[in-house]
């Protein structure tokens, strides 16, 4: 009986810690980016594609701080976003690719795509790739000045 609480206990927290998990490694992002695209067109407001995977401890930290309210915020405000998952860097790569392989320096990457499909940035240098040492203040500055220079 001990055992099978035990094994309760373990399934149900594996269950619940994958509910946590930012990337689902089963979606199928290129269909996800063009449902972003479509609605995009209809609401005019970019798409945001978060290139990472459900390992990597920055893209845990940055999903986390983006949920906190004045992140989520700006972030539901201002963008349709989809989060693709790149596995151990074997999934949905040529998806990355076609986006300037923003993954090239390290993950998290972000693009900012138009409502039309047009590259309006990309992170080329790793620059979300320490995101668990970004405050929350930091990633919010870095996404509003993302949106400041769309804007001008």
């Amino acid at each position: 009986m001990k055992r099978f609480l035990l094994l309760a206990l373990l399934l149900m927290g594996t269950t619940l810690h994958a509910a946590d998990l930012p990337y689902d490694t089963t979606a199928d992002a290129n269909a996800q980016v063009q449902q972003a695209l479509a609605l995009a067109k209809q609401n005019h407001k970019p798409v945001l594609l978060f290139f990472g995977a459900n390992w990597c401890e920055d893209c845990r930290s940055l999903a986390a701080s983006l949920s906190e309210p004045k992140n989520a915020e700006l972030i539901k405000r201002d963008f349709n976003v989809v989060k693709i998952d790149v596995g151990q860097f074997d999934h949905n790569l040529e998806l990355a690719s076609s986006y300037g392989n923003p993954i090239k320096k390290g993950i998290p990457a972000a693009v900012i795509v138009s409502p039309q499909g047009q590259l309006l940035y990309s992170t080329k240098a790793g620059e979300l790739s320490n995101a668990r040492r970004m405050s929350s203040d930091g990633v919010h500055d870095f996404f509003q000045d993302k949106l400041n220079k769309l804007k001008s």
